[in-house]
């Protein structure tokens, strides 16, 4: 994605954020605005942090980092908002990486794996219409030959993109068309590849064989390959999103996730336990449905749209 979010992102993430911020700072702010910093004060900010879905322990770190801070009462809402921002930030920095296609091996192939319904075709489709917009060749393969539906949609996006598409029949094997569409795309002289799989939970085992083997077949052309496989999820399902997290992330070689839906949900803290329980950084984050909604991760700006403080 490109690293210079257009003119009003920060805007977009804070109104995004919207649902989240008033759920977690309505009241850690009244509390030490009320009130100087004390035991019960901090036993109840870490009450309101888990209830956010911090999680526990991001959210007994963050009371410790209280713990140092000094609030009187002459403490107003906007202090208590940056020492907050500042928390978060700290627990996500590590966990921030970029996505750069651009910058890698020619074709740099992508691999999208995740549940049905996370917003995974929807975000290459946003991912495509980015790359093309800065001049690279794309395609986009429709590796989920079970689901009509998914094609049709990655198709729709193919076009809006100006990317090329490549897709088979019902049922056709999916590592299959992996294959030969890397053939394609190298001997073309692509620049990106972006492959959409499946995503059926009914068959835990099944689904990961069948990702596996797109991942070998991939790696038969070249031992790379995939150059990055992004992880897609619904910040709407809450702490949902971790188990998730723990189905793909091993098995799947995952080196990167994506948040989607930050707006529909007022449990976007949920991006702190998710990222610390992944192995692999947070790469890029979506709340809207625009191919601009969705942006590199910056865990500053992250955190402080989360608690409401907008620059």
């Amino acid at each position: 994605m490109n690293d210079t979010p257009k003119k009003g992102w920060l805007s977009r993430l804070s109104e995004g954020l919207g649902r989240s911020s008033k759920q977690m700072t309505e009241q850690v702010v009244s509390t030490f605005v009320r009130e100087p910093l004390g035991e019960a004060a901090l036993e109840r900010l870490e009450e309101h942090l888990i209830e956010s879905d911090l999680g526990p322990a991001a959210a007994a770190r963050i009371v410790e980092r209280f713990r140092t801070l000094r609030f009187g009462k002459s403490s107003d809402e906007r202090e208590v908002k940056e020492a907050l921002a500042e928390a978060v930030a700290a627990e996500l920095l590590p966990r921030q990486a970029a996505y750069e296609p651009l910058n890698g091996p020619k074709p740099f192939v992508t691999l999208f794996v995740g549940v049905n319904g996370s917003g995974k075709t929807t975000t290459l489709g946003k991912i495509a219409a980015d790359l093309t917009g800065q001049g690279a060749k794309v395609m986009i393969v429709a590796c989920d030959t079970f689901r009509a539906a998914a094609r049709e949609q990655l198709k729709v996006w193919a076009d809006r993109a100006g990317a090329d598409f490549e897709s088979r029949r019902d049922g056709a094997d999916p590592a299959g068309l992996a294959f030969d569409a890397y053939t394609k795309a190298r001997a073309e002289n692509y620049d990106v590849v972006l492959i959409d799989t499946a995503g059926r939970l009914q068959n835990k085992s099944a689904l990961m064989d069948e990702l596996l083997k797109i991942v070998r077949v991939l790696k038969k052309i070249d031992p790379d390959a995939p150059h990055e496989t992004l992880l897609v999820l619904d910040a709407t399902v809450g702490r949902n999103a971790l188990a998730q997290e723990q189905i793909f992330g091993r098995t799947a070689y995952v080196s990167g996730l994506v948040m989607t839906k930050l707006d529909g949900t007022a449990r976007g803290g949920v991006l702190v336990p998710v990222a610390q329980a992944s192995d692999a950084p947070i790469k890029l984050i979506g709340v809207g449905e625009g191919i601009e909604d969705l942006q590199p991760f910056d865990a500053r700006a992250f955190s402080r749209s989360l608690v409401g403080l907008e620059d």
